[in-house]
């Protein structure tokens, strides 16, 4: 019987904090930039953007490249390629060799968050795969959350570049780690040629599959909420509670997804998992429109989400045995959320200055529901076949 390693599960979890920060060390800084570079003006977005932009195009693409160069290799490139660009970040150099080095950031990000949960799908015992897929679906929340707590206060006391330092580091030190203990997955290479003519096949492939395509496309309508949200609600909510709803949301979508989410995976599929948390997230979004900026409307809507969060992941290798269709779904999954991510707020703030706060649960509740609508679809699709 199959052995979970819990060690290796929680070191590739580790990377995966790795990979987010690589967002999170602008994104908490970014009041900060125009210290150092004060001519940029508005393309000191980029800086962040540009990781996120590359994941647009490159999420099916990475998830072809990293099932043929295999894993192992991936990630640990992802891992030593991040630690090197961020060590060459620690210069604070021009702006041009900034974004061109968050330009190769994003490659590396890619590699990670293809390999890492394909990994720990392949290396958990089936009983065990849902509570570690649910655990990776925190390294984003975890990894912000670390970065404000820590981060920050490195920053005041050693410069923007202490941070980069720091996380240059951690990543060596999990690469150095896994490389010494992870093994290569015993699966058969995979031969397909990597070309542009393979990749828009792939597309083809990935989106015409209700079983590849399934996690990727619940998650963009997940991802085009998540961050507008948190963005665009806090205005609304009274002044005397803001700061603790909006410093609640996140460790509650986190706590939701680890406890409430693991218990429902051992009782129903990753798939039903996912509709209750559309469905409930639809709710407090009505339950916010009658009670526009309530307390409890906004954490349970957090803990809802939660759900979303951690079954996504689980589903991919409930829907998708091998390996390699795994990584095809853990690739459109990265694709999907960068659409997501990269959409969400500019619609959303577009929609709320337009017609004011409904606009808020309006979109964002319609997107839950087209959300649960599409994998209601699939799952149609998946019984027809």
């Amino acid at each position: 019987m199959q052995k979970t390693p819990w060690g290796l599960v929680l070191a590739l979890w580790g990377a995966g904090l790795g990979a987010a920060a690589q967002y999170g060390k602008f994104s908490v800084t970014f009041d900060r930039l125009p210290e150092h570079y004060p001519q940029a003006g508005n393309a000191l977005g980029l800086i962040v953007s540009s990781v996120g932009i590359l994941g647009i195009f490159c999420g099916v693409a990475a998830g072809l490249l990293v099932a043929r160069i295999r894993y192992r290799r991936a990630l640990l490139w992802g891992l030593w390629a991040g630690a090197a660009l961020s060590a060459f970040q620690a210069f604070l150099p021009a702006l041009p060799w900034m974004l061109a080095s968050r330009a190769l950031e994003g490659l590396s990000h890619l590699a990670l968050v293809v390999a890492a949960p394909t990994l720990i799908a392949q290396l958990c015992a089936p009983s065990d795969r849902g509570f570690a897929l649910t655990l990776w679906g925190t390294f984003f929340g975890v990894a912000f959350a670390v970065l404000a707590w820590a981060g920050l206060p490195l920053v005041n006391t050693g410069g923007l570049s202490a941070l980069l330092i720091a996380h240059a580091v951690y990543m060596a030190v999990f690469a150095l780690w896994l490389g010494m203990h992870l093994r290569a997955l015993d699966s058969p290479p995979d031969t397909r040629s990597f070309s542009l003519g393979s990749v828009l096949r792939e597309h083809l492939v990935i989106y015409s599959s209700p079983r590849v395509s399934a996690p990727g496309l619940g998650w963009l309508f997940y991802t085009f909420c998540f961050v507008s949200v948190l963005t665009v609600l806090p205005p609304y909510i009274p002044d005397g509670t803001r700061a603790l709803v909006m410093g609640a949301m996140p460790l509650t979508s986190i706590g939701a997804s680890m406890t409430i989410g693991v218990v429902l995976l051992r009782f129903m599929p990753a798939v039903g998992v996912i509709l209750v948390g559309f469905a409930g997230s639809a709710l407090c979004m009505l339950w916010l429109w009658v009670e526009p900026g309530g307390a409890f409307a906004c954490i349970a809507l957090a803990g809802c989400m939660g759900l979303i969060q951690g079954a996504s992941f689980a589903a991919v290798p409930q829907l998708n045995d091998a390996p390699a269709s795994q990584a095809q779904a853990n690739g459109a999954m990265a694709q999907m959320g960068n659409v997501g991510n990269t959409l969400g707020t500019p619609v959303m703030a577009i929609t709320t200055g337009t017609i004011g706060y409904a606009g808020l649960p309006l979109l964002a509740g319609l997107a839950f529901v087209i959300g649960g609508v599409v994998h209601l679809w699939l799952a149609a699709r998946r019984r027809s076949v």
